[in-house]
């Protein structure tokens, strides 16, 4: 299939264009590279330079060849950021994603995949959250999710375009930069493997439901189905996680006798949150695979390569 994949040089996007790649698809990349990595898309994808703000040129990029699944991956993903300049966080988020949609609708793509997040609950005590749950965002970012699902959605219902919404929880892994949603590990395990002191924010007591970023590339390879019928699926481990635990299990594994500090809570942040992931266990045919610990273990041995192998911890 011909597969285009917007921001398909970032963090997620990379390593669903690996995966798509890995299965025998023909996928176009394209990224504007204000936080993708143009080295993280791989030989094989076709890669164009390009922002979803303009229209002319994803008219060209829809020109040159006709798509049978888009990918939605391009977005402006940080909290704060979205509350410091909410103008520019809904320009990316809701009119990137209306241009895009509306290339799909004119060309007739078979399928439109977006990634949403669990940012859409808001702060909603009554954990795991089923995708029925109310829409309370708390942020801007988490605004512009929710606007972006509508549209979608009546996308879907007023011109037959198919799509899946995929709400993510707290994806984390390879080729993870400090910011995003779970953005806490990496500049964890970063600042670990460096001796840095942590810095939380809150008590610590806030918890995410962090799901590996290849289980998620897994899920979106599973929602091109055209079996998997239009909705919204949850994509998570649907296991709750603290801060404190995974600053604990971190300094466990690292062996690092840094200092931590407690800041003022964030404004915007969720307090608690995991997501239910029973309706993609079904539909989708999909559940996670990697653990939570194994993991951690690994991105923090990447990160201390550089150590003398005396002052690492050896894999539980």
């Amino acid at each position: 299939m011909h597969i285009l994949v917007t921001g398909g040089a970032g963090f997620i996007g990379s390593h669903l264009v690996d995966a798509l790649l890995e299965a025998g698809h023909d996928v176009t990349v394209f990224d504007n590279l204000s936080t993708g990595c143009r080295d993280q898309v791989p030989e094989q994808a076709r890669f164009v330079q390009g922002d979803i703000r303009d229209e002319a040129a994803l008219k060209v990029l829809f020109g040159e060849g006709h798509f049978d699944v888009v990918f939605h991956e391009a977005a402006q993903t940080q909290v704060s950021y979205s509350l410091a300049h909410p103008r520019e966080d809904a320009e990316l988020n809701v009119l990137g994603l209306i241009n895009v949609l509306e290339q799909c609708r004119r060309q007739g793509v078979q399928k439109f995949i977006y990634s949403s997040s669990a940012a859409v609950y808001g702060d909603n005590p009554k954990v795991p959250l089923d995708e029925s749950e109310p829409l309370a965002p708390a942020s801007f970012y988490g605004l512009t999710k929710v606007a972006a699902e509508k549209y979608i959605q009546l996308y879907g219902s007023l011109f037959g375009l198919p799509y899946a919404i995929l709400r993510y929880a707290n994806v984390y892994g390879e080729r993870q930069g400090n910011g995003g949603e779970g953005g806490v590990v990496g500049l964890f395990a970063r600042a670990l493997a460096r001796g840095e002191d942590l810095t939380i924010f809150g008590d610590g007591e806030q918890s995410r439901d962090f799901v590996y970023v290849k289980d998620v590339a897994r899920a979106n390879i599973a929602a091109m189905d055209g079996k998997v019928p239009s909705g919204i699926y949850n994509i998570s481990t649907q296991i709750e996680t603290t801060i404190n635990a995974l600053k604990e299990i971190l300094l466990y594994f690292s062996h690092a006798g840094v200092a931590v500090s407690y800041g003022e809570a964030r404004k915007g942040d969720i307090f608690r949150s995991s997501l239910a992931n029973g309706k993609a266990i079904e539909t989708l045919r999909w559940r996670p695979k990697m653990k939570l610990m194994p993991a951690l273990w690994r991105r923090i041995n990447i990160f201390s390569k550089g150590r003398k192998p005396s002052e690492r911890r050896q894999q539980p």
